[in-house]
């Protein structure tokens, strides 16, 4: 098996996608872009990865990764987009990739509705907010093929709030890249941690103990209408950083 291009190929390559497989089942388990004799460079990885330990065992059966180029002479940025593509094509979870493409969230998989809506969505101003809501920004959270649960836990915590004024609140909006991507109604809030049970490994208790979430629903159908699918950029200030934007729609402080 080749281990390295020879010059001549490199200058014609470019930048690339190229794609692992098993050899005998022609299943991908991995997706990469680079340069030069990038596509090689795991065949010598020791590191410790679903990764590595995929092409140890097919080493093991006497065989060698079947390494395929999937689209060449290309730039940087647009390699990272058909790495991104590939990668949300196969499925993340059949990948022993660690992360999804570059950018995957804004330029990966999406329903053609929710594109649309990124890019033509109605804008809300203060007066068309009618209810007491808190605005959730879940942009490092995000992906486009979240699941419904996924999305949920995603918006529902860990936030810096004050109990008594989001008790007030009557909807919760899960807002990513400035739109209303979902709408839910809290039920009750709770100190951080105390209703997770998938997240617990990222943040410890006595880091959250400023922090809360929330248990709910999602919106009914009348209230989603309202918003979901429609910008609030315009609600945020420009740079702001927070997360969390409370909306008195119904003149609670």
């Amino acid at each position: 098996m080749m281990h390295n291009f020879s010059s001549k190929t490199i200058e014609a390559l470019g930048y690339y996608v190229y794609v692992y497989s098993d050899p005998d089942t022609k299943k991908p388990f991995y997706v990469g872009k680079g340069k030069g004799n990038r596509a090689f460079q795991h065949l010598g990885d020791q590191s410790e990865n679903d990764k590595v330990r995929k092409i140890a065992e097919i080493k093991e059966r006497g065989k060698e990764p079947l390494i395929e180029i999937l689209v060449h002479g290309l730039d940087e940025k647009t390699a990272l987009k058909v790495e991104a593509a590939a990668i949300d094509l196969i499925g993340i979870d059949n990948l022993t990739n660690q992360q999804r493409g570059h950018d995957s969230s804004t330029y990966g998989k999406i329903e053609v509705s929710m594109l649309e809506a990124r890019y033509v969505c109605e804008k809300l101003s203060l007066a068309d907010i009618k209810h007491n809501v808190i605005l959730i920004k879940i942009n490092k959270l995000y992906r486009n093929d979240m699941t419904p649960l996924e999305l949920y836990e995603a918006t529902r915590g860990y936030w810096h709030v004050k109990p008594e004024q989001a008790g007030k609140v009557e909807y919760v909006f899960s807002v990513y890249d400035g739109m209303v991507i979902e709408v839910y109604q809290p039920m009750q809030w709770f100190q951080g941690l105390s209703t997770f049970t998938t997240r617990h490994e990222l943040v410890t208790d006595e880091r959250c103990k400023p922090r809360y979430e929330f248990v709910g629903k999602i919106a009914d159908a009348d209230i989603r209408d309202l918003y979901v699918g429609k910008s609030v950029t315009d609600l945020f200030s420009r740079g702001e950083q927070n997360p969390i934007k409370y909306i008195w729609g119904k003149d609670q402080k």
